[in-house]
């Protein structure tokens, strides 16, 4: 089967994640298998080296005029991949993200790996038709499929996400040791300052969390992303200043040096206000690290069992405190368990029998 996986980056964000594993599974169980992206920036390749047997289509995007809007932006993406692709080599067709499923106006499968509500017209409008126009759709949970059929009464198949297990579960020692020489007790969140993310919660609680745990560092990674949220950062710079705490804020860390990062952590905080499965999250669990999640249906589905869950900030510092404190190798051999459960051979075999159920 050739089949043609579509994503809109080469950066480290979870769909590009989601995106590469699977086409690697894929690739793995015998299947012809080519990526296709927008080379951001002047990206030639991937944020990391991808395996041999799967095919990288890299189309060039050059950087826009730096008052360049959201909107003309998302529009420029769409053109640029639809002008460069070609569907008809491929039996498949399978679009990751609402840019690539606009770019083949509608002519694919779509993993929706969750559902925004966009305010600018253009990513509104994108977001809606690539709902709306694919053949047939895939969620990573059961939560965001039930939200498409209440929001549009559309169906889609439930296909979980994968998780490199062995890449967190079996990291460094001397890696994990650097990291904590660094930077101390730290608990870690990955995604960076966003309204997503649950950013500022999780700085609130933080400033509650440093009262019994005063040398614990928060640390923040990653970031990657399309739009702007220069002014959400800036409203998160003056809430830390006023709270006179200071987060540790990595940006983008090497793919190579992540899995030891989350290793060594005290704690792994997930307080998002939407996700669609929790990919980061489940690599802290087969890291072996104490996991807070947000309380959405969603992260009860894929997490129950295996992380404390909290809304408020300050449930979410007093999770954390208990995280700290009170795990057990019992709790962290249940998240290892639930990760180990993820494999993306397992996911890349449910997703060639929908391809096939299709016709």
């Amino acid at each position: 089967m050739k089949i043609a996986l579509l994503s809109y980056s080469t950066k480290p964000r979870g769909g590009v994640v989601h995106t590469l594993a699977l086409a690697e599974a894929l690739a793995a169980l015998g299947e012809d298998v080519t990526v296709w992206t927008l080379g951001r920036g002047g990206d030639a390749g991937f944020f990391r080296p991808v395996a041999p047997a799967v095919r990288l289509r890299i189309v060039p995007f050059p950087d826009g005029p730096p008052e360049e809007a959201v909107g003309a932006r998302i529009l420029r993406s769409i053109a640029a991949l639809r002008d460069a692709f070609d569907p008809s080599p491929y039996d498949v067709v399978h679009a990751q993200d609402c840019i690539s499923a606009n770019a083949v106006d509608g002519r694919c499968v779509r993993t929706v790996h969750h559902i925004d509500h966009f305010t600018t017209p253009e990513l509104a409008a994108c977001h809606e038709r690539a709902l709306v126009e694919p053949r047939a759709r895939i969620c990573v949970s059961r939560a965001v499929a039930d939200e498409l059929a209440a929001g549009w009464g559309l169906t889609a198949e439930v296909i979980p996400n994968g998780v490199a297990y062995d890449r967190f579960a079996a990291t460094d020692p001397a890696a994990r040791a650097n990291w904590r020489s660094l930077l101390g007790r730290y608990v870690l969140t990955i995604g960076g300052i966003e309204p997503r993310k649950g950013s500022l919660d999780l700085l609130e609680a933080y400033a509650l969390l440093r009262i019994k745990h005063p040398g614990a560092r928060l640390v923040i990674a990653g970031g990657e992303t399309l739009f702007d949220y220069r002014d959400y950062r800036a409203r998160w710079e003056a809430r830390a200043a006023e709270l006179d705490v200071r987060p540790v804020v990595l940006g983008q860390v090497r793919d190579a040096e992540l899995p030891s990062l989350v290793a060594a952590a005290g704690a792994f905080a997930f307080p998002s206000v939407k996700e669609g499965f929790g990919l980061a999250a489940m690599e802290a669990l087969a890291a072996g690290v104490p996991l807070v999640v947000r309380e959405l249906p969603v992260l009860r589905e894929v997490f129950d069992g295996a992380a404390r869950f909290a809304d408020t900030p300050r449930d979410l510092a007093a999770a954390l405190d208990a995280a700290l404190t009170q795990d057990t190798p019992v709790h962290r051999a249940a998240g290892r368990a639930l990760a180990a459960r993820h494999t993306w051979d397992s996911a890349a075999r449910h997703h060639l029998a929908f391809y096939r159920s299709l016709g």
